[in-house]
This record gives structure tokens, C-alpha cells and sequence, in this order.
């Protein structure tokens, strides 16, 4: 299930199933899993030289059959096609559109995982539930990790002083039990047993008008990097992923930069929804129909390749 659950009472303010029933009406259940665990499930299936460590991106540009990618150690190497999944400081969103100007939301992230024992007998462990504060500035998320083993938090608390946007900065945990000292006690208990928590500033871009250019684009946060509080972020890279594939599926070197146009034009409407609707951080705080996110089918989506 999805629960939304209010601050200081409790109550539940929604639920949409997210298993059965989910299976039937999206065609597969909602899966919250470590990142770690996937990035090794993706990589098993390449090859043994598929990825090459050691070798930082320092920039890309457009060659005269594809795209280089320029490193930091001085060297670089032409493609076919380039695709930057280099994250929300895109080295490869630099190269094609220029630095960007983020806007510090005034949030600090702070995320933490603990064993699931620790929770006693906390309900809803196996759901994901968020817990909406007294103002939009406050918000608990908790989800299972790691097959159940391990249960995942996500705060956010306001900040003037603070913009790093890194994921491993150590943060306060103390602060942050105060900040929400007077949250309901099944709230409470959430942070009372993490050890540690890593905090980071939230910064909001504007949509992108396009992503790609000749034959290099973007994917994931590298093009659509936005606030965590629908958690789709991860979900919206693996859209990409598929559409991509499938616009790139039997396409020639000659024909990549017309296939990345087709990608970009399938996603780049629906990632720009989310980003909005993230920020907005309404969604699913009531009871409201979820299909327009989970009915969304990567593999089916129709794709407008250009004429012959």
C-alpha cells in the first residue's frame, strides 16, 4: 500500500494498493528496493568490459561521424551515439546547454536506513507511507528496503544555511528528533531508531526545452532532476532507459540523431508533469486518482519517429 497518514493524529488520509491489486489494474506491483541492489542486478547483465572505471567525464561534443567524450586525465574517444546518465551535475548537460541555475528550495533532505527489528511492532513497515507535517517543510517517508530486511526514512526540515546538494554528508540526527518532537509517536519512533542520517540541500530546475543534440542526449537526473517527494525520480530514469532502447532499436549510426528526437519527444512532457507535480508535493496527500503515474507503460508508449 501507499498510505498517507497526518502529522499529529495519525489519521490516514489515503491508501491505494500496491500489490494485487496494482498487479491487475497497472499490469505489476510497486517494488521499493536499495539502490545498490539494483545497480548490481543491472550490472551483472553486462559484459566484463562493458563499464570502465578510473576514466571522469570532463566534457562531450559532437564529432564528425558521432560524439566524443573529452576525459579529465586529457584523453578522449568518439561514439556513435552518447548518452549522459551522469546524474544532477550532468558534466554531459554542461557540454550541450551550459551551466545551470538551480534554485535552493530552503529544504534540507536527510535519509537514513535501520534494521527492520529495530522497529518492534511499528505498523505498516511493509507499506510506504508518508507522514504529512504541519506545513509543507515537514514530511516523513518510510518505505522496506533490502527484501524487508532494512526500513528506509526520508525527512525533510527548513534551512537558510545550508545548499550542498551531496547525498553523504553527515546530519544532525538529534536536531532533527527535535525538529520532530511533536509528531504522532509512531512518527517519532521512525527516527528514534536510526543510528545515523546523511543530509543534503533540495534544489529545483526548471524542465529542459530539449535534451538532446545531434547524437548525444540526457537521461534520468542528468535531464529531469527534481525533488524526491513523489519518489519517481528513479522510476522516471528507467522510463527513459526503455524508450530510448526502443527509439534506438535497428537504428544506423546515420539515423541516431533522428532517434534521439523520438526519445526526447516521448518523454520529456511527462517527466516535466512530474517534476511540477513533485514540487508541488499535493500528490496522493488525499484520495486522488494515481493512474496518470502508475497506468504509464514504457514498453507501449507510442513513439512519433520522423518520416522517410
Amino acid at each position: 500500500h501507499r498510505i498517507s497518514r497526518t502529522w499529529d493524529t495519525g489519521e490516514e488520509t489515503s491508501r491505494l494498493p500496491l500489490s494485487a491489486a496494482a498487479e491487475e489494474r497497472y499490469g505489476a506491483p510497486q517494488l521499493t528496493m536499495h539502490r545498490a541492489d539494483l545497480l548490481t542486478l543491472l550490472s551483472d547483465k553486462l559484459g566484463a568490459d562493458a563499464i570502465t572505471f578510473g576514466r571522469k567525464v570532463a566534457g562531450v561534443r559532437r564529432a564528425a561521424d558521432g560524439a566524443a567524450i573529452a576525459f579529465a586525465d586529457g584523453s578522449s574517444r568518439d561514439f556513435d551515439v552518447v548518452i549522459g546518465a551522469d546524474g544532477i551535475h550532468s558534466a554531459v548537460r554542461h557540454a550541450l546547454f551550459g551551466a545551470d541555475d538551480p534554485a535552493f528550495t530552503g529544504l534540507v533532505s536527510h535519509r537514513g536506513v535501520f534494521p527492520r527489528d529495530r522497529a518492534g511492532d511499528l505498523p505498516n513497515l511493509d507499506a510506504f507511507t508518508k507522514w504529512w507535517g504541519p506545513s509543507p517543510e515537514y514530511q516523513i517517508v518510510t518505505f522496506p528496503l533490502t527484501r524487508g530486511e532494512e526500513i528506509f526514512v526520508f525527512t525533510t526540515t527548513p534551512r537558510t544555511d545550508w545548499t550542498e546538494e551531496g547525498w553523504t554528508i553527515p546530519g544532525d540526527l538529534e536536531a532533527l528528533r527535535t525538529a520532530y518532537r511533536d509528531f504522532h509517536p509512531q512518527a517519532r519512533a521512525l527516527l528514534a531508531a536510526l543510528d545515523e542520517v546523511t543530509s543534503s540541500a533540495l534544489h529545483v530546475r526548471e524542465p529542459l526545452a530539449h535534451w538532446s543534440a545531434g547524437p548525444i542526449t540526457l537521461l534520468g537526473d542528468a535531464a529531469h532532476p527534481m525533488v524526491p517527494f513523489m519518489a519517481q525520480g528513479a522510476c522516471m530514469a528507467i522510463e527513459d532507459a526503455i524508450v530510448l532502447a526502443r527509439s534506438l532499436d535497428g537504428v544506423a549510426p546515420d539515423g541516431v540523431a533522428a532517434a534521439l528526437v523520438t526519445y526526447e519527444q516521448a518523454r520529456i512532457a511527462r517527466t516535466a508533469e512530474i517534476q511540477r507535480s513533485s514540487l508541488a508535493n499535493e500528490w496522493l496527500k488525499s484520495k486522488t486518482n494515481a493512474d496518470w503515474v502508475y497506468a504509464y507503460h514504457a514498453w507501449d508508449v507510442e513513439l512519433q519517429r520522423p518520416a522517410a
